[in-house]
């Protein structure tokens, strides 16, 4: 199966009269601070209803049975679920035995349901909407609960008895989420709350509050004539948002500005940016932090204005990726085949039919062969693994930086009747050369775990005799990823660092600017006769 199954992003199930995005990613909501932004969705709370409860259950336990990576039993994951019910409620407790399941609250039995068959979805949907009424008829600080808090507290205990990456996003956390991956209404700002107001902390490029004449360290103290003084971040983000094209008018303290300005933006469709660039000197620096459904878009812009602005002087190019803990899977791809011409990218295995996936390169080398570094930390993880084992791979990048997180296997998100999300483990991957990146994360080729700020040319050094190389053929030792120990032997070539230590990008400056560094170090080979360095140009 080619890239193109990414593009499947619908699920219409007729018999049950709803359908759902469905979009592969390999973990992690982005991380990024507060957003001015908007949605389309209702936040308001909806009333406790029995039989939409149960629809969620079923729909839930069905997602579960049919896409999770491994089997598991419908009844142990409600039965863990339940037990969610006693985080609101101390008082409550559920109990079974070989016929029902009864719920008790200070050790009363107050009710209980017929016990279903142990992978019937549909049954266990049932039971767990009506132990959850009679838990609300019983229980004052149930019956008090949002039924989104309910939901919540159940599917977390539930989705606890499975890997550490599937996770439920209720409603209101699924609309940011969304808005994360999608883009939103807004008007295109990061925010802080301070004492004095709210603190904008960065102007994204091309939005509606570069236009209007925003500012970094501006700080809004009134939003449509309401001062924000006492506001929550909800708040405030509920009120920065609105409709397309609609009108917010903004009361800004400006520090050279005496008195307060009045500031009308309005509002556009933003996806936040994930793409940084600056040049140094002949190194066109790029960061990406996270991945977006915008995120090759602009890095393409930013390679291109590079090549532009910098013309011949342009020698190459960092990819920072310290720090990304990844994001949408199809970006992923579409970012390593910015920088390969021709071959594997990715390779996807699990246990649905459709988790069985292999993504090549189908594009021309946007870079023109310019050498590339790529710098990762603890911190990289999942989509950014992706990226920096392709191109480690494919020997298109020298990788720079200590062993990434070790996040190798790739989410479904599945949303649900009540706008909540699902997100389920479906598969593994593999980089290209076949070793699976699960919990061994990717092994730099120039390692700079524990070394001193000021000691680049000490790493310079081995990488010239080989001493600082990290032998490629680690990568590939066949090692399960319950093998513990061989896990921790492996990383311990060059543990993890969760800082951004400067010598990651001092060493990978100056191994772009030497050609015979930067061949010795894709090459990892100790015989630079071999390498035909003659033949090597910057370009």
């Amino acid at each position: 199966m080619s890239r193109s199954a990414l593009k499947r992003e619908t699920v219409v199930r007729p018999s049950r009269g709803w359908c759902r995005a469905v979009v592969q990613l390999p973990l992690l909501g982005l991380a990024f601070l507060i957003v001015a932004c908007a949605t389309q969705d209702s936040s308001q709370p909806l009333e406790y209803d029995e039989a939409r409860t149960q629809r969620l259950f079923s729909i839930g336990y069905e997602d579960i049975q049919s896409i999770y990576i491994e089997d598991v039993l419908i009844a142990d994951l409600a039965e863990a679920g339940l037990d969610g019910l006693g985080t609101i409620d101390p008082a409550v407790e559920v109990v079974e035995d070989d016929r029902r399941v009864a719920l008790l609250r200070n050790g009363e039995n107050i009710g209980g349901v017929a016990l279903p068959l142990l992978n019937d979805t549909d049954g266990w949907g049932e039971a767990t909407a009506r132990l959850i009424t009679l838990g609300r008829n019983n229980s004052p600080t149930l019956a008090a609960a949002e039924p989104e808090a309910i939901y919540e507290e159940i599917f977390t205990s539930m989705l606890s008895e499975l890997d550490g990456f599937s996770r439920y996003a209720g409603r209101d956390a699924a609309q940011e989420n969304r808005a994360s991956r999608d883009g939103f209404g807004g008007i295109g700002v990061r925010i802080r709350l301070i004492d004095q107001g709210v603190k904008i902390m960065s102007v994204m490029e091309d939005t509606p509050a570069e236009e209007a004449g925003l500012q970094q360290n501006d700080v809004i103290v009134a939003i449509d004539g309401v001062p924000v003084e006492g506001m929550s971040q909800h708040d405030v983000v509920s009120r920065l948002r609105g409709s397309l094209h609609s009108i917010v008018a903004l009361t800004v303290a400006r520090e050279e500005s005496p008195r307060p300005l009045a500031i009308d933006v309005e509002r556009a469709h933003i996806i936040p940016q994930t793409v940084a660039y600056k040049a140094e000197g002949g190194i066109a620096y790029i960061e990406v932090s996270g991945f977006n459904q915008n995120t090759t878009r602009s890095l393409r812009e930013k390679i291109e204005l590079a090549q532009k602005t910098m013309g011949h002087e342009l020698i190459g190019y960092v990819l920072d990726l310290r720090d990304n803990p990844g994001g949408l899977l199809d970006q992923a791809i579409s970012v390593s085949d910015l920088f390969i011409d021709g071959g594997r990218i990715l390779t996807t295995e699990g246990r649905h039919p459709d988790s069985f996936q292999y993504f090549e390169s189908d594009t021309a080398d946007l870079t023109e062969g310019r050498p590339v570094a790529v710098l990762v930390n603890g911190g990289s993880a999942s989509a950014s693994e992706i990226v920096a084992g392709a191109l480690q791979d494919s020997g298109r990048a020298v990788v720079v930086g200590s062993v990434s997180f070790g996040k190798g296997t790739v989410q479904t998100l599945l949303r649900l009747p009540n706008k909540g999300e699902l997100t389920l483990t479906w598969a593994r991957f593999h980089a290209p050369s076949g070793y699976a990146l699960h919990r061994r994360g990717v092994l730099p080729d120039v390692c700079t775990s524990g070394i001193a700020e000021t000691d680049v040319d000490g790493v310079l050094d081995g990488v010239r005799n080989g001493t600082g190389l990290v032998d490629h053929h680690l990568r590939n030792l066949p090692i399960a990823t319950s093998d513990e120990t061989a896990i921790e032997e492996l990383r311990a070539h060059c543990p993890a660092n969760d800082d951004r230590p400067d010598v990651d990008l001092e060493v990978a400056k100056r191994i772009l600017l030497e050609p015979e560094l930067y061949a010795r170090a894709i090459y990892a080979s100790e015989n630079t006769a071999d390498l035909g360095l003659d033949s090597y140009q910057q370009n």
